[in-house]
């Protein structure tokens, strides 16, 4: 399954993410946050794996979905995956490759016990519909 976080720059979409992510990991789940930067490694419970992409040669959609599959791969136990700030993680800001990605992403998740939330900063009502269907 996923869930898209989207809002204007401002609108608190960090603060949700924070308090989603600690509510989850205080469950006794497997949890992977994945971010360009480590801004939030002081606001996250010690138990989630915080992956920052500026120390892996990924760029574009396309290498982050191989990423996560790897990822996957790995934590056969994992049930939530977070994604901070996608146009900067995926270092793309096109919304068909967002697109193209989410579709992707969803077929790969879609026999799993994984849900991937994404936060996505921009107007709700200016994303395309594929990436509106997940708000």
């Amino acid at each position: 399954m996923i869930k898209i976080i989207a809002g204007e720059k401002g609108t608190g979409k960090t603060a949700r993410l924070v308090d989603d992510i600690n509510t989850v990991a205080a469950q006794d789940n497997n949890v992977v946050c994945i971010e360009r930067g480590n801004r939030l490694d002081q606001l996250l419970k010690p138990n989630v794996r915080l992956v920052n992409m500026k120390e892996y040669p990924v760029s574009g959609y396309d290498q982050l979905l191989a990423f996560i599959c790897g990822i996957c791969s790995k934590d056969y136990d994992l049930t939530h995956i977070y994604i901070d700030s996608i146009f900067k993680v995926a270092a793309d800001d096109s919304f068909d490759g967002l697109e193209d990605f989410i579709g992707k992403l969803d077929s790969f998740l879609r026999d799993s016990p994984i849900t991937a939330t994404i936060i996505l900063s921009g107007k709700v009502d200016e994303l395309p519909e594929k990436v509106k269907a997940y708000c």
